[in-house]
Formats: structure tokens, sequence, C-alpha cells
């Protein structure tokens, strides 16, 4: 049974800066299909992310990096066919807005308009600044990423905990303030210490959804495949595993052959 509010209205990106206002805790999770998004959402999620996480969880790569937007286009529509009510944020992938703000707008608007999702999030601060205003300027809402970038990790050289030195964390708070004085409706903060999370988190009038950022953030979000325990093989301090599908799934499909090796599947009852 869900345990959700009974609020059955449509998440907007409005909803969510009056949920900060009023101290509502606002949940976000991954999904790339849309079996597992229709669940997601009968739940009661407030924010579905279609994550370029998929790069990891759904075709095997070890970074984010390879996942073209032409497949995250494909990932979005099969989410968005089956949300009713949460706001549906879909990643823009490496290389479809960095460096060239012309571009970035073009890879907004291909994904908003053949996937009807309701926002984009882009991963960085001041360095994407002309792309988040020409993407914001063509009237689509964005979501911030801060902190722990995947998308850069060819720079950092590691997935440790970003700003932890003072001069990093001048910088996150001052890229939270110009995304948010720009019009970003939310930003994530990722695998950054806690109290700078809730500096920031008190410091911007918009939404902090937190992956590794302690619990003072407005939100958490977490990557599907991980927290129902499909992915058994990330294991981070962060995650909370709420389910181990990944065993229920291999106990369900090794009784499944053992009943075709047996001719115990199908039985007569299961035949025409």
């Amino acid at each position: 049974m869900s345990v959700h509010t009974e609020d059955t209205r449509k998440v907007t990106t409005q909803r969510l800066i009056e949920m900060k206002q009023r101290k509502e805790k606002i949940a976000m999770l991954t999904a790339y299909d849309y079996s597992m998004a229709s669940i997601i959402d009968r739940a009661g999620m407030d924010v579905v992310l279609v994550g370029d996480s998929a790069s990891n969880v759904m075709a095997g790569h070890s970074t984010t990096l390879p996942v073209t937007l032409d497949q995250m286009i494909w990932y979005t529509q099969a989410v968005c066919k089956a949300v009713k009510r949460a706001l549906v944020v879909a990643d823009l992938p490496f290389g479809s807005y960095q460096g060239n703000s012309k571009e970035a707008v073009h890879s907004a608007i291909r994904m908003m308009k053949e996937t009807g999702c309701d926002a984009v999030k882009i991963e960085g601060g001041l360095e994407i600044k002309e792309s988040v205003e020409r993407i914001l300027s063509a009237g689509i809402p964005i979501m911030g990423h801060l902190g722990l970038t995947p998308q850069s990790i060819n720079k950092f050289g590691t997935y440790a905990v970003r700003a932890r030195e003072a001069e990093e964390a001048k910088k996150l708070v001052d890229d939270a303030h110009l995304l948010a004085e720009l019009g970003c409706f939310g930003i994530v903060l990722e695998k950054i210490p806690a109290d700078l999370a809730q500096r920031v988190t008190k410091k911007v009038h918009i939404p902090t959804l937190g992956i590794g950022a302690g619990q003072y953030t407005d939100g958490q979000v977490l990557v599907m495949h991980d927290m129902l325990g499909i992915n058994t093989e990330f294991s981070p301090r962060f995650l909370r595993r709420y389910a181990d599908l990944s065993g229920v799934i291999t106990d369900a499909v090794a009784h499944y052959i053992k009943d075709v090796k047996n001719n115990d599947f199908p039985n007569e009852k299961e035949s025409y």
C-alpha cells in the first residue's frame, strides 16, 4: 500500500520551490524504462530523474560519458509515457551542452520536444553560464548539478568527496548562487560535506537535492538500481539499500530454470 501523500496533482517546478518554503522534503529517484517509471510514479515519487547514469546501470559503461543524446532521448521517452504525477527531469549528456551554448539550447529543445519531459539537468556553474542562459531563454527549466559532477570525472581523476578545501567550497557556493540567480529551479549537490550542503541550502531560494551530501538538503536523490539492490557492486557510504532485488531475481530465475529442466513448467493448467 502506498504511504505517500494523497495529493495527485502534477508536480511542477513551482511546487518544488513551495515544498522548500514549507520545509517539506523532496524525494527524487532515477528511472530509465516504462515499467519501473510507472511503479515509481504510482508510489508517490516527487521527481523522476532520467539520469545519464543509464550509461552505467543500463549499458554497462564505467562512466557516464559514453551515453549519447539520442540514447537519453530514447530512455526519457519511455519514462515520460509512464509518469503521470512526478516531475520528469532528463540529464543532458556529456558533449551536448559544454562549450557551445547554441548546441546546448538545440540539445535541450530536442529533449523537450521529442520526449515531453518537464525539465533538463546539466552539470557545472560559472563555466556553463552561457549555456544555462540560452536554455532558460528558450523557456526550458533547468536543474543544476554541483559538487562531484560525473561528466567531469576525467578532470577530477577520482570519485572522492568534493569541496573539502576552502577554495573549492567557495566556488561551489558562488556557483549555487549563480544558478539560482540565473533562474534554475533546483540544484543537485553530489558528494560534498554535509555542513557545506547545509550552508548552500540555507543561502539559495531554490531546492537542493542531495546525493552523498547529508541530511540538511531540501531533498534526496538515489539511483534506482543502487537503492533497490539490483546493482550490488556499488556501495558508497551514502547509499541505503531498501531491497535486495538481485537476490530475489536470482532465486526466481534459478527456480524457473529448475522447473523447465524438470518439465514442471508449464503444467496442464498452464497449457491450452
